[in-house]
């Protein structure tokens, strides 16, 4: 469910706000969109709720448009959307965050965000980045 612009600045505190360095999730989530994708230079990003109870964002684009990825620690790329390109590098830097600060609830994220990716119809492409 996107997040409306009215409720955008309760986001990472109302979901992320009892993780460690939460504040630290969105310029990570940037960083690793930079390093993945040669052509993001920046832009709005949405950000969506989940009814598991996490939630993640992604790159503002047409809805068309793909983002070639690449995942320099896996050697794996792909053409993604936008939406999938956002749930990839969640799930990394989700997946980062969590052993960083060792929270359990930010693995509880992952794991959420990661059961919705399962089930996306860019699946494989998105479990191709992050493997």
């Amino acid at each position: 469910m996107p997040v409306s612009d009215e409720q955008r600045a309760a986001f990472w505190p109302q979901h992320f706000g009892n993780i460690p360095q939460w504040i630290a999730l969105e310029p990570r989530i940037f960083a690793w969109m930079d390093r993945c994708c040669a052509d993001y230079s920046g832009g709005i990003w949405n950000f969506y709720t989940l009814s598991n109870g996490s939630a993640f964002m992604a790159p503002d684009a047409g809805s068309d448009e793909k983002w070639s990825l690449f995942n320099s620690m896996n050697g794996n790329g792909g053409e993604l959307s936008a939406e999938a390109a956002g749930i990839a590098v969640c799930l990394i830097a989700f997946s980062h965050h969590a052993c960083r600060t060792e929270c359990d609830v930010m693995t509880e994220h992952y794991y959420r965000l990661r059961d919705y990716a399962l089930n996306h119809p860019e699946c494989s492409a998105i479990m191709h980045i992050i493997d």
